[in-house]
């Protein structure tokens, strides 16, 4: 699975945490700078936005780009704690996103 890590300056352990949930590939952005609202996405399974510090104008272009391209977005802040309670409340959402690893257990009664 790929996804598309916006903001953060730094990811620290996050890609280990981003490998417990089947996230072995990642492109990072980091989101501070305006001509960032101009870069085109990315094919990825899942865009994760750091809301701790970036740009609000691309918070909303990637959101939008997302919404619009039906790509699960999640938004958390720059710590492992909060990104694996936030993937962790994905794999049990009952959305069957494309392509997510946590798809098998999305029942729906």
């Amino acid at each position: 699975m790929k996804a598309l890590l916006v903001g953060a300056d730094t990811l620290g352990k996050i890609p280990n945490t981003l490998k417990d949930f089947g996230i072995n590939d990642y492109i990072h952005w980091q989101g501070r700078k305006k001509g960032m609202r101009n870069l085109k996405m990315p094919e990825v399974d899942m865009v994760i936005v750091f809301t701790d510090f970036i740009e609000h104008g691309l918070t909303i272009n990637v959101k939008d780009r997302a919404k619009r391209d039906n790509i699960e977005c999640i938004f958390c802040k720059r710590s492992c704690t909060d990104l694996t309670c936030k993937l962790q409340n994905c794999k049990l959402c009952s959305k069957n996103c494309q392509n997510c690893p946590n798809a098998n257990l999305n029942i729906i009664q």
